[in-house]
């Protein structure tokens, strides 16, 4: 059985962090933390509560997404095709332990999938820290 605290598909271009709360609470908090930032939220979309309307039931499962186009907006003026992972994503699920995962794509795979130079990508980078400031115990 694979540790419940393992983060899932860390090399595929996610950044995967183990969230102390339920997922509904994960998002509510990352949203939260984003409209402070002055981002906007475009949707919330809630996969379980999708499935459930068909019959069907999955572990819950939630996407936040939100942006700002002061800073999205520049970005995707250097590199267009950023525009399929703008605005961007956050995904929270829960495992078949119990566990809750937030994940994100990371700066630097947008960057190297895009072909967006460093010094354009690292805008970005306030999105990656506001997350991970989410989860991570205060040092």
């Amino acid at each position: 059985m694979p540790d419940a605290r393992t983060p899932p598909h860390q090399d595929q271009g996610l950044e995967t962090l183990a969230s102390p709360w339920s997922v509904a609470e994960t998002i509510d908090r990352l949203e939260a933390a984003v409209r402070a930032h002055g981002a906007t939220v475009f949707a919330r979309i809630d996969h379980a509560a999708a499935a459930a309307e068909v019959g069907l039931t999955m572990r819950p499962t939630q996407v936040l997404v939100f942006g700002n186009p002061r800073i999205g907006t520049p970005v995707m003026q250097a590199a267009p095709t950023v525009a399929i992972d703008l605005p961007f994503k956050a995904l929270a699920h829960e495992d078949e332990h119990g566990a809750v995962w937030l994940s994100y794509n990371r700066i630097d795979y947008l960057a190297r999938r895009h072909g967006i130079s460093p010094e354009v990508a690292d805008a970005l980078s306030g999105i990656a820290e506001t997350i991970t400031a989410l989860v991570e115990p205060r040092r």
